[in-house]
């Protein structure tokens, strides 16, 4: 017992391990709770594609900045609600099925990205924290933009949280009861454009979709009524967050790909194991 309160205790002697936690937590409940609706709404291509689409803004932030966090932090964000628009309006405007546009939108966004990283000398090492996450990088700026970004996310989906589920499971009812579609569809396409921003330094931009779609998808398997799931995901998220950060500090793993193979094998736990729904489980 002693043992493992030293191996739990021990980290928490650096700061870095400290603020590497708190952010894993937050961006592991904020990631989890919007990935409900990713899930819900089969809207996987989406968020894998605005991770991916957000480079150039990564890539100009970094030119102009020389890899200031806080400076490629508000780029990146930029850059992604006006992806999350672009692709709303893409495929609205232009008729095209959305994952069409999102296809469109995703590869030209990921090309100039890379055309713009290519011009930066040693851009191999300097960024490949920003495909592949740093989060015990995390500074107290990087962290209180993190609580910052993450409450407001956060608080946005529980003041339209009825709209939201009524889109969600029957958009027909919510013709009826003339919820405002569009609006609320372009504020989700936003609120996921924040999540994957600040969570970029945690899990970066190549493991991004793990944590936006492996946490929900485990809830699902565990709940069907959307507020457990939401509590769950979170909880899930949050929990991946801090085991993988652990495993990342004692087995001297990349912390992204931890937390995201934690996530994984709990993911694996609940299709196998969960009541009615599990593989091994099921009626």
């Amino acid at each position: 017992m002693s043992h493992l309160l030293h191996l739990l205790i021990d980290p928490l002697a650096y700061p870095f391990m400290v603020r590497g936690l708190l952010a894993a937590i937050l961006v592991g409940i904020v990631c989890a709770t919007v990935g409900v609706y990713i899930v819900l709404r089969g809207m996987a291509f989406f968020g894998d594609a605005l991770a991916h689409a957000i480079l150039p803004g990564v890539a100009v932030g970094y030119l102009i900045s020389g890899g200031t966090q806080t400076v490629v932090f508000w780029f990146a964000l930029i850059t992604a609600m006006l992806t999350a628009i672009g692709i709303g309006a893409v495929s609205q405007g232009a008729s095209l099925k959305e994952d069409t546009a999102i296809g469109i939108v995703f590869a030209g966004m990921f090309a100039l990205g890379i055309a713009l990283i290519s011009t930066v000398r040693g851009y191999a090492v300097d960024l490949a924290h920003f495909l592949f996450g740093n989060v015990l990088g995390v500074s107290n700026q990087d962290l209180w933009l993190t609580f910052l970004f993450g409450a407001v996310v956060l608080v946005i989906i529980i003041l339209f949280y009825k709209e939201f589920m009524v889109l969600s499971f029957d958009p027909i009812l919510a013709a009826t009861l003339r919820i405002p579609a569009t609006f609320l569809n372009y504020l989700l396409l936003v609120l996921i454009a924040i999540t994957i921003v600040v969570s970029l330094q945690t899990v970066g931009v190549a493991l991004m979709l793990a944590m936006l779609v492996t946490p929900p998808a485990t809830a699902y398997l565990l709940t069907r009524r959307l507020p457990a799931m939401m509590m769950t995901s979170a909880a899930l998220g949050a929990f991946a967050g801090v085991v993988g950060l652990y495993l990342s500090y004692y087995i001297s793993v990349a912390s992204g790909a931890a937390i995201v193979l934690v996530s994984t094998t709990l993911f694996a736990l609940a299709a196998l194991l969960a009541p009615n729904r599990g593989w091994l489980l099921r009626k």
